[in-house]
């Protein structure tokens, strides 16, 4: 579920490059480069910035981001910061792997430069016990005690993670980031920047569009997250678009022959396996013998629809209806308690999102209301993991959803989705699009999966063009599906 799995000298004021809502720029910190030891390719640096932006001459994390270096660098144009999503992926980790993302154009005239966020990858990140994170109670809660009981580990899981993680803990929003990324522009020594961000990186673009629109040359949003939409419409958007997807695959089986499940009932059958997986029969045919919840299973279904990976899902349900009923339960083995993961989706995601449950009740009723129009999938997995993650978190958000306003910036907004997105619903797009203004365009793509740049040569294309000379794609673009390929077939 790559969509939010981790990849992953103190200065006073002055040196930030912070312009003040109603103050003069401030001096800039350098960043010291030196040679990745991952890549020979990339310079890596660090820049310290405050945790709490608010107490500006208190602690300080430190932030790490890679560049890579424009390969025609006397036609450079400037830089391109990127950020692959999450919360929680490393935006260095997606420098390093540029070259098979990027088309060669944009590498030849862009320094590409990924921030990990505060939090996240190795920009001091949220640290939490192993056997917590592990104890994580399924997402899927259906009875007062499970509710409780969730409740109740988000709230352990919360001070754990606080304990381990520094003065940064707590201070996780995107506003934040917004302030932190434009330290470094500063310190790069940009006037502006151009800005391509995937998922939960177009977030990270909005709040830097609306804090400091005229330091934005350009701004790609590619799978658009809609930070204006409240609880209702979060869960019923995200849950139909996961359910879109869903029919996406049925379709897909009905006209490809290399369908395993081909001639079957397949909204009938996936009714099946989550009854069996409700019994607690369910083995998962890749992890014998242990078995899938129905949380797992939806999860599985989802998480394939990102690439999408029809072919593989249509063997693995296939093979999970076949493999034995009877599953052998294997003790974990023992957990050190001072072994620490990362662990940044919830501590990032609570800090950005007002999600109000008024306690089960209002929770079964949700479930049930968006179950009745998603028989397959139940509710968005994402979204049900966001807020049942968030449930009893002992902070409210710093930064939580508020209406977003028309921009005034140098180039036009270029948003991309895909029509069949299973993790931000198009709908997002759209609405994000209208909200924004004359000056915003969207891009469609009318195939399927998460991040729509990598799937489609028009896309790319289309963004490519935008992102090397600014010209805005027409009123109502489009660029047609691409079958995906067939991955992991037998």
């Amino acid at each position: 579920m790559r969509a939010f799995l981790a990849a992953l000298a103190v200065v006073v004021l002055p040196a930030y490059g912070i312009t003040p809502a109603h103050g003069r720029p401030a001096a800039t910190a350098a960043i010291t480069w030196a040679v990745c030891p991952e890549d020979a390719q990339v310079q890596c640096g660090t820049l310290t910035v405050p945790a709490d932006w608010s107490d500006a001459t208190g602690p300080s994390t430190t932030l790490t981001m890679a560049r890579r270096r424009a390969t025609d660098p006397a036609r450079r144009i400037g830089t391109l910061l990127v950020n692959p999503g999450g919360p929680g992926g490393s935006a260095v980790d997606f420098t390093f792997g540029a070259t098979t993302f990027f088309g060669e154009e944009l590498r030849k005239r862009f320094d590409i430069v990924g921030i990990d966020p505060r939090g996240v990858g190795r920009s001091s990140p949220v640290l939490c016990s192993r056997d917590l994170v592990d104890a994580q109670p399924s997402a899927l809660i259906e009875t007062e005690q499970q509710y409780a009981a969730t409740v109740a580990h988000n709230r352990k899981l919360a001070a754990d993670c606080a304990a381990h993680s520094g003065p940064v803990f707590g201070h996780l929003d995107t506003a934040g980031v917004a302030r932190d990324f434009d330290t470094v522009r500063a310190a790069l020594g940009e006037q502006q920047i151009t800005f391509y961000g995937a998922s939960y990186g177009t977030l990270i673009g909005l709040e830097y569009a609306e804090r400091y629109p005229g330091r934005l040359r350009g701004l790609v949003l590619d799978s658009v997250v809609d930070h204006s939409a409240g609880l209702d419409r979060f869960l019923v958007q995200g849950t139909a678009a996961a359910q879109d997807s869903f029919g996406e695959f049925v379709k897909w089986c009905a006209r490809d022959a290399r369908c395993v499940l081909r001639g079957q009932d397949i909204p009938k059958l996936f009714i099946a396996a989550m009854a069996r997986a409700r019994a607690g029969q369910l083995i998962n045919p890749y992890d014998p013998p242990n078995k899938l919840d129905v949380a797992q299973l939806t999860m599985a279904a989802f998480s394939a629809f990102y690439d999408p990976q029809w072919y593989s899902f249509a063997y693995y349900l296939r093979d999970a209806m076949l493999t034995g009923r009877r599953a052998v339960t294997t003790p974990a083995p023992p957990v050190d308690p001072v072994d620490l993961v990362d662990h940044s989706f919830a501590p990032v995601f609570c800090d950005d999102w007002h999600l109000p449950i008024a306690g089960f009740a209002d929770l079964r009723r949700r479930l049930r209301t968006l179950a009745a129009g998603a028989p397959q999938m139940l509710v968005s997995p994402l979204a049900l993991v966001a807020v049942t993650g968030c449930l009893g978190w002992p902070s409210p958000p710093d930064n939580p959803q508020r209406p977003l306003k028309p921009l005034t910036l140098p180039a036009p907004v270029l948003l991309v989705n895909a029509r069949h997105d299973p993790a931000t619903a198009y709908a997002w797009a759209q609405q994000v699009t209208a909200r924004l203004g004359p000056a915003a365009r969207l891009l469609t793509y009318d195939g399927w999966g998460h991040v729509a740049y990598g799937k489609s040569p028009c896309v790319a294309a289309a963004v490519d063009k935008y992102l090397l000379t600014l010209t805005p794609v027409a009123a109502g673009a489009r660029c047609p599906a691409v079958e995906p390929p067939a991955f992991g077939v037998g």
